[in-house]
């Protein structure tokens, strides 16, 4: 894995309902594990902490951050704007820390076209069938919508040979096993 400093980039995508969330939840468990905590112009959902979950801003300020080149990469999903701040990657790395993106698959396209150094990885579910069954098991999304992620995990799977290293998630423990591995974030190892 590429490094900053002494610390690393980690970034990793898949599609809606692969575990990639869950994974980089229990990744971010570790104290060496910093969140790239994403700007976005979405509204704030139930639950949703400011800082935390992203940091909301309005376009204008969205647009202060392209004009004044904070961000690494950003991009326009569903009609909102979503970003990834350089400052606190350099600061995470620079502190000898692994710095957890979790973007999609253009997001990680940009990334890496623009030479940034780390890990990259995809997590990809195990088949079709396993996808549209843990959708339809989460319960909060309706049927059209269900058929929408479907068609856009099709299409970022195609993405996944772009990426260092592909996890199939069959088993969540399995997989994170893995991506600790790669990352170089299993138990008695450093980074």
């Amino acid at each position: 894995m590429s490094t900053h400093g002494n610390g690393r980039v980690l970034v990793v995508s898949g599609p809606s309902g692969c575990g990639k969330s869950t994974i980089c939840r229990r990744l971010l468990e570790d104290p060496r594990v910093e969140f790239s905590v994403s700007v976005t112009t979405r509204a704030k959902r139930p639950g949703e902490v400011d800082g935390r979950d992203y940091v909301f801003v309005d376009k204008a300020r969205f647009r202060e951050h392209i004009e004044q080149g904070d961000f690494i990469e950003w991009a326009e999903v569903h009609g909102n704007l979503y970003g990834t701040l350089r400052a606190p990657m350099e600061r995470a790395t620079a502190a000898g820390k692994v710095f957890l993106l979790e973007v999609d698959v253009q997001g990680g396209a940009q990334l890496k076209a623009l030479g940034i150094p780390g890990l990259y990885l995809f997590v990809a579910p195990p088949d079709m069938e396993t996808l549209r069954a843990r959708l339809v098991g989460r319960g909060t999304d309706a049927p059209e919508s269900i058929e929408r992620r479907l068609r856009k995990a099709q299409e970022e799977l195609l993405a996944k040979d772009k990426y260092d290293r592909v996890v199939v998630n069959t088993d969540l423990e399995r997989a994170l096993a893995e991506v600790r591995r790669l990352a170089g974030l299993e138990p008695g190892g450093g980074i």
